[in-house]
């Protein structure tokens, strides 16, 4: 009786995760480039009652007697779907359409990558993100610049007062990892590169398998509300009926204590 408590406590700790997990969905549907997760389940260790084996008939039982010992969470997996264009018109707001991220310098010297194209000018007129953090490589635009223009495959060109006709100033490039579904995520927005993620292929966009530029434009978030909420339902209910599990093992436990009186 008391394995049934393990087991169903087991399933109740396994919902409660998946509720976390929607609710850090829900809380970022309004999130530039924020990519939805989903908890993955695994089953618990089984206790063998009784193995197949040949009976005194000499024939052969069909099954065993197997009972599972719950559940518990061995991976959130990140979706990389495209989320919806959102257009603004801006100069810097930059949407990738397809696969790649953009890099992004840390303090520390290593490179982030991340999907959210918001970008900024900084007071010395670097390109950066919304926490100062530069675009990798530096991008720097002129003090007199009046126009920036961005084509897909990410060259950067400026007219200036004193130069009417376009010039280019430099390249944008994107990387794209074998399994994204293995990058860490370190809050802001940004993406850190893991031994399950595999090495970066870094390139021009619209090259080697990455997506292309959108100037004007920002990627939204590719959480689905609807389904979020189903999801929420169902891993309510699930955690109920756990629950109503734990609570029908104890009054079973508190029978089997009374037989005696």
């Amino acid at each position: 009786m008391l394995k049934s408590l393990s087991t169903a406590a087991s399933g109740m700790t396994a919902q409660e995760l998946a509720i976390d997990n929607i609710a850090n969905n829900l809380a970022n549907v309004n999130t530039t480039g924020f990519k939805r997760s989903r908890v993955e389940f695994q089953d618990l260790i089984y206790q063998m009652v009784q193995q197949v084996s040949p009976t005194t008939q000499g024939t052969e039982t069909p099954t065993g007697l197997q009972i599972g010992g719950g559940t518990r969470a061995i991976a959130s997996v990140k979706d990389f779907d495209q989320g919806d264009p959102l257009h603004t018109g801006n100069s810097l707001d930059l949407m990738i359409r397809g696969d790649g991220f953009f890099e992004v310098l840390l303090p520390d010297g290593q490179i982030a990558y991340t999907r959210d194209g918001s970008w900024k000018l900084s007071s010395e007129g670097k390109v950066v993100n919304a926490d100062g953090l530069p675009m990798e490589p530096p991008l720097d635009i002129p003090e007199d610049a009046t126009a920036i223009m961005i084509d897909g495959q990410g060259l950067v060109l400026v007219r200036t007062a004193s130069t009417p006709e376009p010039t280019e100033i430099g390249q944008i490039e994107l990387a794209r990892f074998v399994n994204p579904a293995g990058l860490e995520s370190l809050g802001k927005n940004l993406y850190a590169q893991t031994v399950a993620s595999g090495e970066p292929v870094v390139s021009t966009p619209g090259k080697d398998g990455l997506g292309t530029i959108d100037q004007g434009y920002l990627e939204n978030s590719n959480v689905r509300v609807v389904e979020e909420m189903i999801n929420l339902i169902a891993a309510q209910r699930a955690y109920e009926l756990n629950s109503k599990a734990v609570q029908t093992a104890q009054d079973m436990l508190g029978i089997a204590a009374n037989l005696k009186r």
